[in-house]
């Protein structure tokens, strides 16, 4: 029984890990456009699409982030913040030196799309990986 016992546990323990990684999100970028008024800075617009299941992995922007969700929920948060959930029409504010710990699909079956406006520096990364 135990030689049965084994394969069957690391079948598992193999099944368990390939599902510990989310689904990631398909971003398509919309516009850019420099922006006369504020030498420097310029506007970027992206489409998230977040499949079921799918999370971002922990980031910033180093810009002010503006979110409008499309379809499906999303679940966001920064760090020292309030983690929030957000539907069809509601938005969300991330700002230049937050964190954001939390950004997620809140649905494991149907897909959530939103809209993001960053501000932010010419020719700087629209995303940057953080701790």
């Amino acid at each position: 029984m135990i030689k049965y016992f084994i394969p069957l546990l690391l079948l598992a323990a193999g099944t368990a890990s390939a599902q510990a990684v989310p689904p990631t999100a398909t971003v398509s970028e919309l516009m850019t456009k420099a922006l006369p008024d504020y030498p420097g800075k310029e506007a970027l617009v992206l489409m998230v699409t977040y499949p079921p299941g799918s999370a971002d992995p922990v980031h910033r922007h180093n810009a002010d982030a503006f979110v409008y969700v499309l379809e499906g929920a999303i679940v966001m948060g920064v760090r020292g913040g309030k983690t929030v959930t957000l539907t069809p029409g509601q938005t969300f504010y991330e700002g230049p030196n937050d964190v954001h710990t939390i950004g997620r699909n809140a649905s494991a079956s149907k897909p959530a799309k939103f809209i993001v406006v960053l501000l932010k520096s010419v020719g700087k990364p629209a995303v940057i990986p953080a701790k």
